[in-house]
């Protein structure tokens, strides 16, 4: 236990005194404040340059065949386009293409009968969705004066074709939409930390080797206690890096919180239940430990730096491929499937996959305990494995072993 905490005491103040490391965690909470900040700041700049005169809307012209006609789609063109200064006019066709080909009007709808139009426009963009509101507005149009015509009174005729649809939706379970933005990015942040603190761990086991350094650690330290001292002391500084970045989001949020408004994507980023937190600490340290474990091993046994990255691809693919799997489903919103109940209770792939199902859909208590046990015995016991892989690992040398002799050499040891 002492040669373990003197290797953790070590390996943290490496990663204290890592220039990269500092500089990266510093950078990111500073571009979180100036996001967080970000309508703070455009609100007082937005103060200083307006004035009391509102912005003058875009007209929109409307010609129609005769003067009742015109009253009545301007009058709900109004309604319907309230960004535009909706105005009626008797110009001909190419006084009305003049007027907007010179900037006096932004669009026009000359109507060439009760369901026909034709619209004009200066350059018609993707976005452009007046066209499609013209249809949906002429159509009641048209309903409209055929209810009247068939003995209705306008009043009536409007009752009918103003009617409100009050809906109610009540979920019983999980809501995915609601879950689905905080859920994504727990996941990529998962990614990203395992492959990225995973390639340090590499990193620093490889490096020792080749510098011979880890000839003289293991006679004075057991492998068990290196390999642990390493990987938990990354996962620390990994947590670290994490809470530093995330907590320094949510006190810069609750600070500008007013200035946010209703945005649906960052309320529920910043809002998510406590007991999801648990459990994504829970998968996070978990399934970052077994994954530096792995990294770790692996790189134990290579002689060169350059080899690592070819050595510790089969484990890359490994999670990358349980990456896919979580994301192709949560965009396919099943989060339920088959692939994924099986994923959920893979020690390699379950830390991404019951964490999805716990946030977006309903999981039975006892598969979340199994899925959990199954992890931490997979854990503790792939820790163990490595730690044995390092130790022969140490005297490897040349080129890179194979498979069946680490683990004739792991039988033997």
């Amino acid at each position: 236990m002492k040669q373990f905490g003197k290797i953790l005491k070590f390996e943290l103040k490496s990663y204290v005194k890592n220039k990269a490391f500092v500089g990266i965690t510093i950078f990111l909470v500073l571009l979180i404040a100036a996001v967080m900040f970000f309508p703070r700041i455009a609100v007082l700049f937005k103060s200083d340059n307006t004035t009391d005169t509102p912005d003058e809307l875009s007209v929109m012209l409307i010609k129609a065949e005769n003067s009742a006609q015109a009253d009545m789609v301007k009058e709900i063109f109004a309604n319907a386009f309230t960004d535009y200064d909706v105005q009626i006019t008797n110009d001909s066709v190419d006084e009305i293409k003049s007027k907007i080909t010179s900037g006096e009007a932004e669009c026009a709808f000359v109507m060439t009968g009760a369901t026909e139009y034709t619209y004009y426009v200066e350059t018609l963009t993707i976005y452009d969705s007046n066209s499609a509101i013209a249809d949906e507005v002429l159509q009641q149009i048209y309903q409209m004066n055929a209810m009247i015509n068939g003995g209705m009174t306008a009043e009536q005729a409007g009752e009918v074709m103003n009617i409100q649809i009050k809906g109610t939706v009540e979920s019983l379970g999980k809501d995915q939409m609601q879950n689905f933005f905080y859920t994504y990015i727990m996941i990529f942040a998962l990614y990203m930390v395992i492959l990225l603190y995973g390639q340090m761990v590499a990193m620093n086991v490889a490096t020792e080797k080749s510098s011979r350094a880890m000839e003289v650690l293991i006679t004075s330290a057991k492998p068990l206690s290196m390999m642990f001292g390493k990987v938990i002391a990354s996962c620390i500084a990994g947590l670290v890096q994490l809470s530093a970045i995330f907590g320094s989001a949510l006190v810069f949020y609750n600070l500008n919180e007013s200035y946010w408004g209703d945005n649906m994507i960052v309320d529920s980023i910043f809002n998510i239940p406590p007991e999801l937190l648990v459990f994504m600490l829970v998968f996070f340290l978990l399934g970052f430990l077994i994954y530096a474990f792995l990294f770790g091993a692996i790189a134990s046994t290579v002689s060169k730096l350059e080899d690592i990255n070819t050595a510790v691809q089969p484990v890359t693919y490994l999670f990358v491929f349980g990456f896919l799997v979580v994301m192709i489903s949560m965009g396919s919103g099943s989060v339920d499937n088959i692939l994924m109940k099986v994923c959920s209770f893979i020690p390699f792939t379950s830390p991404m996959a019951m964490f999805t199902r716990i946030a977006m859909s309903t999981v039975a208590w006892y598969e979340i305990v199994i899925s959990i046990a199954i992890l931490i015995g997979s854990t503790i016991g792939i820790g163990i494995l490595s730690a044995k892989i390092y130790r022969v690992g140490v005297l490897m040398y040349g080129t890179a072993p194979k498979i069946k002799n680490i683990i004739k050499a792991v039988w033997k040891a």
